[in-house]
Order: structure tokens, then C-alpha cells, then sequence
């Protein structure tokens, strides 16, 4: 069972797709830019494994609502578009996961709201040693979207003209179809808003942890993945091969996950 759905929040209508029926709930949230289509393949299998999975689009991401205000962008803002999911669903508790802005967006949930946390499954944050890298990587694109529009619509057009039906090229061509007034307000409120929970925050998150990292990134080093796992009491690592294992060849991790949720679920 896939189905797509949505819900209000803050004013703004998120898109979410549901995969599976069972007891315990998964949510899973994308990168930066990136559409809630990234982890459909996890969400299958963990929905075949007997887990209720729903991969959701964050405000101004995929089929979500794009505002253009910056104010409206933040870690925390959209850590509370999560728990505010949960509160549509009528779910007390579930397991929140993401890669990247999404792993970032799961330990917010893990502070803001940790009774509704039953587990965490975090892929790449970024934290600490991340910053001049993602710096780096990043305002170019705040940027471009700011003030060379036409270049972020035109990169768009030809998305639209890209075939679909393969999994990874759809993923690569949804990111590439951003509106640049909304790109640019997501960016501007990550760089000016907190990246992620300070150490303190971190090492008071009690829920289980399933801290996935992974060597040769810059922007998710392994460094980050290696001290938030040390820093949160309840957590288990497991080192990725590269940031593609879990796309690519994602049997070995998926069955990390898998064990880890039946530990807790």
C-alpha cells in the first residue's frame, strides 16, 4: 500500500506518502532540496518488514507548500511540521529518521518533543565539523537563487524535459526543480537559524539512536556521524560504505535498521 496524502500546518499543506500497516510508525525526512521521493525504496522494504512508514515533504521541499519568506525556514520550525504530523495521524510516539537536513531535523524533534521520539534513525547530520564545508557548498546556491533566478528556472525547465520512471533520476531531477524566491528563503533561514541541537542538547537526547556515517564527505563528515553516536547515551553506529550504500546497495544497512527498529518497536 503507497498512498499520497497531505496535511495543514502553520497554515501551509504538506505532502507525505504512507507505505505499509503495521503498529510502529517510521517517519522519514530528505536532504536539503531533495523531495520525500529519496527514501520510497527504504520505505518499501521497512513496510515489508511489517513497519507503517511515511517519507514526508518539508516545507518548501517536493510537493509541500514553497513560501518565500525566510522566517518561515528553520531546524526547528521544521521539526515541529513533524510532530505536527504526528499529531494528524493520531500517533503518540514514532520513530523519526532523515539524511542529512533530515537527520538534523530528527534530533530537533528528539529535543523539542522527546515523548513522542520512540527511536531515532540519523544518516549524515551535520554538525560541528560540517560547517565551512556546507558554507562552501551552499551559498552559491543562496546566491544564484537570489540573484540569478532565471538560471535556477531554467535548470528547472530542463528537469521538466528529463523522462521519468527511474527511481534515481527522478530524485536527481525533482531536486533540480526549485522555485529560486523559495530556495532562496529555505537557505537564507538555515544559515541564519541553529543548524542543529548544541552538544548539551545532544547528549540529553535519551531515545534510542541508530547513528549511520560514512568516510569521503566533506558536507556529512565522518567525524560529525562518529561524535553525535558518543554523544547520545543510547546510540549504535554503523559505518555506510559511502553516501550512495544506502541508495545503491542498500541491503547490508537496511537490515541495520531493520534490527534496530524490531529492538525497540
Amino acid at each position: 500500500m503507497e498512498l499520497a496524502r497531505s496535511f495543514t500546518t502553520g497554515g501551509h499543506t504538506l505532502r507525505y506518502t504512507e507505505f505499509g500497516t503495521g503498529d510502529t510508525l517510521v517517519v522519514l525526512t530528505h536532504g536539503q532540496l531533495m523531495t520525500r521521493r529519496m527514501h520510497a525504496p527504504l520505505a518499501r522494504s521497512l513496510a515489508d518488514a511489517g513497519y507503517r512508514v511515511i517519507t514526508l515533504d518539508l516545507l518548501g521541499h517536493g510537493e509541500s507548500d514553497r513560501p518565500t519568506r525566510s522566517w518561515e525556514y528553520s531546524m526547528s520550525i521544521w521539526a515541529t511540521q513533524v510532530v505536527a504530523l504526528l499529531d494528524h495521524l493520531g500517533v503518540d510516539q514514532a520513530v523519526i529518521g532523515g539524511t542529512s537536513l533530515g537527520a538534523n531535523v530528527s534530533l530537533e524533534v528528539a529535543v523539542a518533543a522527546p515523548e513522542r521520539v520512540l527511536g531515532l534513525v540519523i544518516e549524515m547530520p551535520v554538525l560541528d565539523n560540517a560547517i565551512v564545508a556546507g558554507l562552501m557548498a551552499f551559498a552559491p546556491l543562496l546566491f544564484t537563487a537570489r540573484f540569478l533566478p532565471a538560471v535556477v528556472r531554467g535548470v528547472a525547465w530542463l528537469a521538466d524535459k528529463v523522462p521519468s520512471g527511474d527511481q534515481w533520476v527522478d530524485v536527481v531531477t525533482d531536486t533540480l526543480r526549485q522555485e529560486p524566491a523559495a530556495m532562496a528563503a529555505a537557505v537564507h533561514g538555515i544559515f541564519f537559524g541553529r543548524i542543529a541541537p548544541p552538544k548539551a542538547l545532544r547528549m540529553a537526547i535519551t531515545a534510542p539512536a541508530l547513528v549511520i556515517g560514512h568516510r569521503r564527505d566533506p558536507i556529512h563528515p565522518f567525524g560529525d556521524a562518529d561524535m553525535l553516536a558518543n554523544e547520545l547515551p543510547n546510540s549504535l553506529f554503523v559505518e555506510a560504505e559511502s553516501p550512495f550504500e544506502l541508495r545503491f546497495r542498500p541491503e547490508r544497512l537496511t537490515g541495520h535498521i531493520t534490527g534496530f527498529l524490531e529492538t525497540i518497536s
